[in-house]
């Protein structure tokens, strides 16, 4: 099997579920009794959510632990509206995000907020002009993505707070980092809200969190046993000692990962530019870890499937998707025929030279077949 779709999940590696399997054994008992099996698993927890804000640079109270990055990223936003509207009713998010965003945008539109989109360039980086532009007085909230989950632009979140300060020096600003964390150094103060999640860094399902600066309030979704928990409930220990092993891990030599990586996505961009009906919907500012092409005149289903025959797993853009058109596609290139044939390629630092050569072998072999048939 060569397995190149490591943006919409990645396996959980092993050492990560022995601790998720000893955890579940050993330390049972609930980490709120007051029993020694409680207290126990109390101590546990308490080390991991140190581990967690020791590898992150925050302090323990300034993260909450969520079900992944999709509840994360519902926290922030609808945690933001809930309590800041008082200050404005607009909220700025990129055309660059995954669409656990927009769905989000659509329920505060219901609301009664205003979304107000930014355009991006050519080359997937957020428009400052067009940001300066829909930053207001108004305006309380800002979202935009690290890293893009079907091109892999990366947006520069440094310059994003500082334009946003300059026109609303109040403005709360969040960022997706799930397809950033463990790809790239990256600093999650730089933003005040940040989401991730614990499948896109070899950890398991089901376990994320959201970085909250200390100085915000938020409105919580869920209310449980203890008035101002953010989210209520047993804490789920096996998931979050395996989240903050995974992390730990995930951040461990990434410049090093990342060279493996870069090696892996020069030598595929080189075999597919001789393919002139082969798009290559990259920039400068883009990961290396996720690929986009476009195979123009091929619909993209089609040609996964193709490749699925020999055992080779990519994806059209992002699991969540639905096989819908690349909006980011769109948005780089307002090209309606390019957005609707994209292909992901994602890679890790685990991807053998072996699995790149076979992926490539088949590539040639399907797209021979299948450009006969346009």
């Amino acid at each position: 099997m060569v397995y190149l779709d490591y943006s919409a999940t990645t396996p959980v590696l092993p050492e990560v579920l022995d601790s998720y399997n000893k955890v579940t054994e050993e330390y049972f008992g609930n980490p709120n009794s007051l029993h020694s099996l409680g207290v126990k698993s109390n101590e546990l927890l308490e080390s991991a959510y140190t581990q967690i804000a020791e590898l992150l640079g925050i302090k323990k109270n300034e993260f909450v632990i969520t079900s992944g990055a999709t509840e994360a990223n519902n926290l922030a936003l609808l945690g933001v509206a809930n309590t800041y509207r008082r200050y404005g009713n607009r909220i700025v998010v990129s055309k660059m995000e995954h669409p656990s965003i927009y769905g989000i945008c659509k329920h505060l539109e219901k609301m009664g907020f205003v979304i107000d989109y930014v355009d991006v360039t050519e080359e997937g980086v957020i428009d400052f002009d067009d940001l300066k532009r829909k930053v207001t007085k108004d305006t309380i909230l800002v979202s935009i993505c690290s890293v893009n989950s079907e091109t892999g632009a990366r947006q520069p979140l440094k310059t994003v707070r500082q334009v946003i300060r300059k026109n609303n020096e109040n403005c709360i600003l969040h960022s997706d980092m799930t397809q950033a964390i463990g790809k790239v150094n990256v600093s999650v103060q730089d933003v005040d809200l940040a989401s991730m999640s614990g499948h896109k860094i070899y950890g398991p399902k089901g376990i994320g969190l959201l970085y909250k600066n200390k100085n915000l309030v938020l409105t919580p979704l869920m209310y449980g046993a203890h008035e101002g928990e953010l989210h209520p409930g047993t804490p789920p220990l096996p998931l979050i000692v395996s989240f903050a092993k995974a992390l730990r891990l995930a951040v461990k030599d990434i410049q090093k990962k990342d060279e493996a990586v870069r090696k892996y996505h020069e030598k595929i961009v080189a075999h597919l530019s001789q393919y002139k009906d082969v798009l290559i919907n990259t920039s400068k500012y883009c990961v290396p870890h996720i690929l986009n092409i476009s195979l123009m005149g091929i619909k993209p289903e089609t040609f996964i499937h193709a490749l699925e025959s020999d055992d080779i797993y990519v994806s059209s853009n992002t699991a969540c998707s639905s096989g819908e058109p690349s909006k980011s596609v769109y948005n780089m290139y307002k090209d309606e025929d390019r957005s609707k044939t994209t292909i992901r390629i994602s890679l890790s630092y685990l991807t053998l030279p072996s699995e790149v050569s076979a992926f490539l072998d088949s590539f040639d072999k399907n797209y021979a077949r299948l450009s006969n048939l346009k």
